[in-house]
């Protein structure tokens, strides 16, 4: 019989598996970036590609946040988009227009040259990352690994980085359906081989961001994205059937139904919608993951306490919950506000429990 590991009996393991834990688990998207300052004197040094690129760094940069802030889980150093590098999208950071993707999908034609990834050794340099995270992390605690999902991946490649209205996007989705539901496939099945790999490669926990599905209406992303999501999370349960699956879509409260029937332990919420709301849309037999407003921890000490206590009197008296940002932590955050977020999660007192 193999030796059960530390992390397994873990509060953030065990409130993604729905069971009783002595205290809320709290980890943070955006744990290691621009805000902290070990975090810009790296950066000093080498491009963002060039540090997800980078295993000893990557690893170094997020273990430097777990022991500086004291969450409960790390979760790798890297990006949504260097998979698509190896399916045909040559990927660039512009430092003043973010990720520029050169040769963006339109046509029929242009998916000729989108890869299926059966084989991700091009992203071994991330599954290195995971290992190199897991060889230098408390035991006690689980590595998250990540993955972006088809919808959010698909935006990036078709209108060749950030939009505002996922214009293009759009007009293939409903011009060229065939050609939109092909891409997507490929872009699922890449993404599921990728997040085996991540698990594989010693990640506890496996997380789906899909970063720009909220500019959907419920009805389409039912009939143009659920199916392929729903897709790489059967083919990472399958593969990896003990590993918890966070799905986290932001933008569209109305989509959480939705996010839960295309699969995941837990799903994550964002600020837009009260957290009790949001797991009672969802179903109590699942897991929750949020949702404090980012920018509150712009504000002082106090308002941060209260929000957060706020979310957690709705939440901690029920199994399965985990606490996190609604989405990312702005780069003009202060690190003190942070690291008090986290103790105050910590302190809160499991008898202020609602009955």
């Amino acid at each position: 019989m193999s030796e059960v590991k530390k992390w397994e009996e873990s509060v953030m393991m065990r409130a993604a598996r729905g069971l009783p834990v002595s205290r809320v688990p709290v980890w943070l998207m955006r744990q290691a970036g621009r805000y902290m300052p070990e975090y810009r004197e790296v950066r000093q040094k080498t491009t963002f590609l060039e540090l997800c690129k980078n295993p000893p760094l990557a690893a170094e940069v997020m273990l430097t946040a777990v022991d500086k802030l004291k969450v409960d889980a790390a979760i790798i150093f890297s990006d949504l988009l260097p998979i698509l590098e190896p399916m045909g999208f040559p990927l660039e950071f512009s430092v003043s227009d973010g990720p520029v993707i050169h040769s963006p999908l339109r046509t029929a034609e242009d998916l000729t040259r989108v890869c299926e990834l059966r084989d991700v050794s091009p992203l071994d340099y991330v599954l290195e990352t995971v290992r190199k995270t897991r060889e230098g992390l408390d035991e006690s605690l689980p590595v998250i690994g990540f993955a972006g999902a088809p919808f959010t991946l698909a935006g990036y490649a078709v209108e060749g980085g950030t939009s505002r209205d996922f214009r293009q996007t759009k007009l293939l989705m409903y011009s060229q359906p065939d050609v939109w539901h092909e891409f997507l496939r490929r872009i699922a099945v890449s993404v599921a081989n990728y997040l085996i790999a991540q698990a594989d490669a010693g990640a506890q926990i496996l997380q789906i961001f899909d970063s720009w599905v909220g500019c959907l209406s419920c009805g389409d992303y039912r009939q143009y994205v659920l199916p392929h999501s729903k897709t790489i999370i059967d083919l990472v349960r399958e593969s990896c059937p003990n590993t918890p699956i966070i799905h986290f879509g932001t933008g569209n409260p109305m989509l959480l139904p939705m996010l839960r029937e295309a699969g995941g332990n837990v799903i994550g919420a964002d600020w837009r919608i009260a957290i009790d709301d949001a797991w009672a849309m969802i179903g109590h037999d699942r897991a929750i993951q949020g949702n404090l407003d980012p920018i509150v921890l712009l504000s002082d000490l106090k308002t941060i306490e209260r929000q957060t206590h706020a979310i957690l009197q709705k939440t901690a008296h029920r199994a399965g919950y985990i606490f996190n940002l609604g989405h990312g932590i702005l780069p003009q955050t202060p690190v003190e506000h942070v690291a008090a977020l986290v103790e105050i999660v910590k302190a809160f007192p499991m008898e202020q429990r609602i009955a």
